[in-house]
């Protein structure tokens, strides 16, 4: 049986301020670290042995070339490498590709080995502030396997970033998006609240509000995000929040639950923006009350989003 069998439905956990975690290695050494990746980014685990690597000439150094599986060709992206781990050949012999799709951009990360799969609250996930003192930080946040070891999740948008960037949000698209549209009084004098803990999505969302002209403030978690709006004297004056679905302490969805059962939030436009674009997750988002969602690959288009989103809930 595959350690990817039997996993728990996402929306359920979600809902619950619970996810399910892929754990794995990327190395035989025995200080090799856990790392850890939400299971309904992945798809499946192969054996890199039985599978022939193309190589892609001039291609950046992590990419090691593509794969072709149940008639996808999927490029190979070497993680040990951009941890700074280099595998020997003994090593890549035995070592294995995780199969991952994020917002429809499937990819193969090389790892030595699939661990097991564990659940865990959000309240269980930690994100030390050492993590982010370093723009170009690999680490998001950390949780504690049963026997105390740390396993590290990865910015794996960072990732993708580095190596497909053409596969990532294109901020240069925002302001043609908005350039026939009349922004709403709210929305300019306002500031719009985000809740994002993927410095790379931080970075492409801040981009795009410059680029409107637009104000915009951050938050490094749903807990965080409550906790201010629960400290302003009149909530119903932010334009627009935007909240991601994966974040440490408190998930996005329970961030839109407790938005919507406080009388001061309930009507405020509130945008999914996620790389967990599922179905199911979107039909989740909107019947716990989200205005809209948009993939963090589309987030070019999220300005026009919200404009929608603000018109639905002044009608």
């Amino acid at each position: 049986m595959s350690v990817l069998d039997n996993v728990d439905a996402a929306t359920n956990l979600s809902k619950n301020n619970e996810l399910q975690l892929l754990v794995f290695r990327i190395s035989e050494s025995e200080d090799s670290a856990y790392y850890a990746i939400n299971v309904f980014k992945t798809r499946e685990v192969v054996e890199a042995k039985n599978h022939y690597l193309t190589q892609i000439p001039s291609s950046h150094q992590l990419l090691e070339g593509t794969l072709i599986l149940r008639g996808l060709q999927i490029p190979i992206l070497n993680l040990p490498l951009w941890l700074g781990t280099i595998l020997v050949k003994k090593e890549i012999q035995k070592s294995n590709i995780l199969i991952c799709d994020f917002n429809g951009i499937v990819i193969g990360l090389r790892i030595m080995s699939a661990y097991r799969v564990i659940k865990k609250n959000w309240n269980e996930i930690h994100a030390p502030d050492s993590y982010r003192l370093k723009e170009e930080g690999l680490v998001m946040n950390d949780t504690r396997l049963e026997d105390g070891s740390l396993c590290l999740i990865l910015d794996y948008e960072k990732l993708l970033a580095d190596v497909i960037p053409q596969a990532m949000v294109d901020v240069l698209e925002s302001p043609a998006n908005i350039k026939n549209i009349s922004l709403p009084e709210k929305l300019l004098n306002g500031t719009v609240l985000i809740a994002e803990d993927s410095k790379t999505a931080q970075r492409h969302l801040s981009q795009i509000f410059t680029n409107a002209k637009l104000n915009m403030r951050v938050f490094d978690n749903g807990k965080k995000l409550m906790d201010y709006i629960k400290s302003l004297p009149d909530p119903s004056e932010i334009p627009a929040i935007i909240t991601d679905i994966e974040m440490p302490e408190m998930s996005g969805f329970t961030v839109l639950q407790n938005l919507r059962k406080d009388p001061s939030t309930e009507n405020l436009p509130i945008i999914v923006n996620s790389s967990m674009s599922s179905a199911n997750n979107k039909r989740e988002a909107e019947v716990l009350g989200a205005s809209g969602f948009i993939d963090k690959t589309k987030s070019h288009n999220i300005i026009p989003l919200i404009i929608e989103a603000m018109d639905k809930h002044q009608n």
